[in-house]
């Protein structure tokens, strides 16, 4: 599936949309003072230096949340062990009826 993008220009504030047909969504907007002569945004070098910031932030938030995850799961066994034994304490303590055995 191909994306199509339209780009628009709000009749209100003369923003510049860039809008995503398909999923109908604003990819990007730019305001009036952020467009040059031809109507297209103007490159920001601090723009680059956030989006660049924001995706290594991602990243780490990322493999922060997969260690989490894996720590998680490597202690899984344990807690399993640990409920299996409490569960087996109780089972013991709980009186036997004879007639039951019958």
């Amino acid at each position: 599936m191909e994306t199509k993008q339209i780009d628009v220009s709000c009749p209100c504030c003369n923003t510049r949309l860039t809008v995503d047909v398909l999923t109908r969504t604003v990819l990007r907007h730019a305001p009036p003072e952020q467009l040059d002569a031809t109507g297209k945004p103007v490159l920001d070098e601090n723009r680059w230096v956030s989006a660049n910031e924001k995706v290594a932030g991602r990243k780490q938030e990322a493999k922060d949340k997969f260690d989490a995850a894996l720590g998680k799961e490597r202690s899984r066994e344990q807690d399993l062990d640990d409920l299996f034994e409490k569960a087996k304490k109780k089972a013991q303590s709980l009186p036997v009826d004879p007639l039951e055995d019958a």
